[in-house]
């Protein structure tokens, strides 16, 4: 598997490089409120910062999320490829 593919959790990933949500994990509640404040599925998201806690620049918002919520948020590297050949169609 090629490092562009490679899932990891928010709370994981390094800050700075754009980042695709790829799957939540977690209740219906959790999921459902994650998707209500930005985190959906195929969102583009930017970690700022890995301190106590999350802070993640979402929908043109930055928000601030506990490690163990951002555990619950799969997301991979964005490949800028993809967005680039969307826009050329």
């Amino acid at each position: 598997m090629s490092a562009s593919t490679t899932l990891t959790p928010l709370s994981e990933a390094e800050a700075g490089p754009i980042l695709s949500v790829v799957r939540l994990d977690g209740n219906e509640k959790v999921c459902r409120r994650l998707r209500e404040v930005g985190f959906c599925e195929k969102a583009e998201i930017r970690l700022l910062s890995r301190g106590g806690q999350m802070i993640c620049h979402v929908c043109g918002t930055r928000l601030a999320l506990s490690r163990k919520l951002a555990k619950k948020i799969w997301v991979q590297p964005f490949s800028s490829s993809l967005s680039t050949s969307s826009k050329k169609q």
